[in-house]
């Protein structure tokens, strides 16, 4: 007797986005780096941690959703 299995692609659309938002937060934090576009040091710093932060929950998704 054959079950139907259902699959979903909820951890690739999740890494999707918060890859994304990691790369928002990288660039972020080259521009605080070099200080343009009004960013400061510290604003690059929180990039940076934005983006440490979304990169890992978008490990976490892919591995949550298999």
């Amino acid at each position: 007797m054959a079950t139907q299995t259902q699959t979903t692609d909820k951890g690739v659309g999740l890494a999707m986005v918060l890859g994304a938002l990691t790369v928002l937060g990288a660039v972020g934090m080259i521009l605080g780096a070099m200080e343009l576009a009004g960013f400061t040091e510290t604003l690059g710093a929180y990039a940076f941690g934005a983006a440490m932060v979304f990169a890992s929950i978008a490990v976490v998704g892919l591995h949550v959703w298999e």
